[in-house]
């Protein structure tokens, strides 16, 4: 028994081959085509002969002959993976990709151009349906940013107007805690109103912030290198032992030299980093706050004692509107640790935590000069 495998019948191979053949003359003729191709477009072989090819193209397939196909061959002399519809008999679309290449003599005459054809069902589908996706992708994110940008507006609007009644409130308390004759409920009465007209002006300069950070490409800073900083974090304490009277807040500062930064920025930084400490630390422990040059750098942090912050919860800490597990009483609006990690990367700095079962620290780093930070 011999064992040399049955030679290939090449003229079956052509005709009944997985694709389409079609070879054209100069003159867009159809010179042959298999067996493949004229059952897809339920024609036989020979009623294909003689016809102009663009009898059996659709009318994309049309455009792309003769603009993109035709045009290579003439420059290249080849073509890959072109998208053609055909056209059935019946006036059926076949959409397929198509590798075309040129058969010259030996003196360059073009003779034919040879087709191969793959059918593309599937293959266009995927694409339709991928071109769709995207087009949904686009509009949707477009629809999201339009929405961000509206409620940013929102929020920018709102805090500005609340700003008014809240000072009329503020000079009002003010007035009456200077000018009039109180009993001692009265006088506690104005205390618990002073320190909610407080809280309240926070929760707007922080969603002010939040608004311009976005609106405006962040934190807007006025870098101030010959005002002091160490009077500016001693009224900031000062404020907040008298918004939180039954808390010990310990200091330490030796601030040798000027700091090329925003006074009142930094200020607004370490009273959001105290109010946390607050609000999360232990009650019976005090909060501390050490502020200081070192070498080049300005440090400041801030410390409390309690549990430590898990891990999930630190990741997210300087994220807009993220409260962790605030007591409900002070739950605001989440935005104190994110206004402050966005100025200390206005200043060209950092804010970092650090959190054990002794202690959580936030620092805050940055270059204390114009030099040192360029």
């Amino acid at each position: 028994m011999s064992s040399q495998p049955p030679a290939e019948d090449l003229e079956d191979l052509y005709e009944t081959a997985p694709c389409g053949y079609v070879s054209v003359s100069p003159g867009g003729r159809i010179v042959k085509a298999n067996g493949t191709l004229a059952r897809w477009l339920g024609r036989s072989p020979d009623s294909l002969v003689g016809m102009p090819i663009h009898d059996i193209l659709g009318f994309g397939g049309k455009i792309a002959f003769e603009t993109h196909l035709a045009p290579l061959l003439r420059i290249q002399g080849h073509v890959d993976e072109i998208a053609l519809d055909l056209l059935t008999s019946d006036g059926e679309k076949v959409p397929t990709i198509a590798n075309a290449a040129e058969k010259r003599d030996p003196d360059g005459r073009h003779l034919f151009t040879r087709l191969t054809l793959f059918r593309a069902t599937d293959r266009r589908t995927y694409e339709r349906n991928l071109i769709e996706a995207r087009i949904q992708a686009e509009t949707e994110s477009k629809a999201h940013r339009e929405s961000a940008l509206l409620r940013d507006q929102f929020i920018a609007v709102l805090g500005h107007d609340l700003r008014n009644p809240l000072a009329a409130l503020a000079a009002g308390v003010g007035l009456l805690s200077r000018g009039e004759q109180l009993s001692r409920r009265g006088e506690k009465i104005l205390r618990e109103m002073n320190g909610s007209v407080g809280r309240a002006s926070a929760l707007v300069d922080n969603l002010l912030d939040l608004a311009r950070g976005r609106l405006g490409g962040g934190i807007a800073i006025d870098r101030k290198a010959n005002v002091p900083l160490t009077p500016v974090l001693e009224q900031v304490l000062s404020e907040v032992r008298r918004t939180a009277p039954d808390r010990v807040i310990e200091e330490s500062m030796a601030i040798d030299g000027p700091i090329h930064c925003d006074p009142s920025r930094i200020g607004q930084l370490a009273s959001n980093l105290l109010g946390n400490a607050i609000t999360h630390g232990a009650a019976d422990s005090p909060v501390r706050l050490a502020a200081y040059t070192e070498g080049e750098l300005f440090v400041l942090w801030v410390a409390n004692a309690g549990a430590p912050i898990p891990d999930k919860v630190r990741k997210r800490l300087f994220q807009p509107f993220f409260r962790g597990a605030a007591r409900s009483s002070r739950n605001g609006l989440g935005l104190g640790l994110y206004i402050a990690s966005e100025i200390a990367k206005a200043h060209d700095g950092k804010l970092e935590v650090t959190s054990t079962d002794e202690e959580t620290r936030f620092t805050f780093t940055m270059p204390r000069s114009e030099q040192a930070a360029g």
